[in-house]
């Protein structure tokens, strides 16, 4: 039996010089034959060299087009699948579709490990993370090293902002420290698993050898940083745990600082050169993106736009 080559999505990519996101699409919509071997998926050269002719011919020919002037080309088979839910982001990806007008722009609104889990996957090329551990007293990249075993990331920082509590108007139950939130008469509110503020509540109980049961409303959870600043404003819990920017945009609640966490984007290292995250790199460091930013309040642009580490 004659052995037929064949290729992973990834080397597919290569050869038709697209991502390899669009090649999940190609085959989900029925356009390029696949097959799975296990969970593995495999084209066949002969089913590549199929839709290679067929696109040839499918295709009217075009008039020659002038070279673009814009200092990043549009690409059209590239997506931008970003997890993340800091409204930096909308602003980031409004200032890349400027640019980029032709390229797609999909937002999951997930916590850090979720979207860590989702670049790993493939079903995201671009994720934030504000992961703190407490073994190392640093951000992010030992999550990145244990959570994409094997693949090479870049760790670029958004910002810095500040984590704190989010309490009622002049702090009635004097909550500064988080002893404090094991008072009995304290009623804490929750972000949900896998969120860097989640990880950063358990990794202090942790390192101060605090029982999260001694918490009343540990298992109460919000998803985001503004619900729970607005659930302690109701009245509905006395404290919960989130950034100074959602407290400025909430009445009725005060802002203890406890700490300053490193913002971070991750994306793999291959995808650096694309022209997609060359625009994005390059809007990063730019001044209107930055003084945009700095005019909302509550972070640090100290090093946005800079690479951390690389993973």
């Amino acid at each position: 039996m004659t052995e037929i080559i064949s290729y992973t999505p990834d080397e597919v990519a290569k050869i038709l010089k697209i991502s390899r996101f669009t090649v999940y699409e190609m085959i989900k919509r029925g356009d390029l034959r696949a097959y799975h071997i296990g969970r593995k998926v495999r084209i066949e050269a002969p089913d590549l060299e199929i839709y290679i002719n067929n696109s040839k011919t499918s295709l009217p020919s075009l008039p020659a087009q002038p070279a673009p002037t814009d200092p990043f080309p549009i690409s059209t088979d590239h997506d931008l699948i970003l997890c993340g839910q800091d409204i930096i982001l909308d602003i980031l990806t409004r200032h890349l579709k400027k640019v980029m007008p032709n390229v797609r722009f999909l937002r999951n609104y997930i916590g850090s490990i979720d979207g860590l889990l989702a670049l790993y996957r493939g079903t995201a090329n671009a994720v934030t993370t504000h992961l703190w551990d407490s073994d190392t007293n640093t951000y992010n990249t030992p999550y990145v090293r244990r959570l994409l075993p094997g693949h090479q990331t870049l760790i670029v920082n958004l910002a810095y902002r500040i984590e704190g509590f989010y309490v009622a108007k002049g702090n009635p139950k004097n909550i500064l420290t988080w002893q404090d939130l094991t008072k009995q008469d304290v009623r804490f509110v929750n972000r949900e698993r896998g969120s860097g503020a989640r990880v950063l509540l358990d990794e202090k109980l942790h390192s101060l050898n605090i029982d999260h049961k001694a918490l009343q409303g540990y298992e109460c959870e919000e998803m985001s940083h503004l619900a729970i600043a607005s659930y302690v404003a109701r009245g509905e819990a006395d404290v919960g745990l989130g950034t100074e920017k959602a407290a400025m945009q909430v009445a009725n609640i005060d802002f203890i600082p406890l700490q300053k966490e490193r913002y971070d984007l991750v994306i793999h290292k291959e995808d650096a050169d694309l022209p997609l995250f060359k625009a994005l790199f390059a809007i990063l460091q730019s001044n209107n993106f930055q003084a945009e930013v700095a005019g909302m309040g509550g972070y640090d642009l100290s090093h946005t736009g800079r690479i951390m580490a690389e993973a």
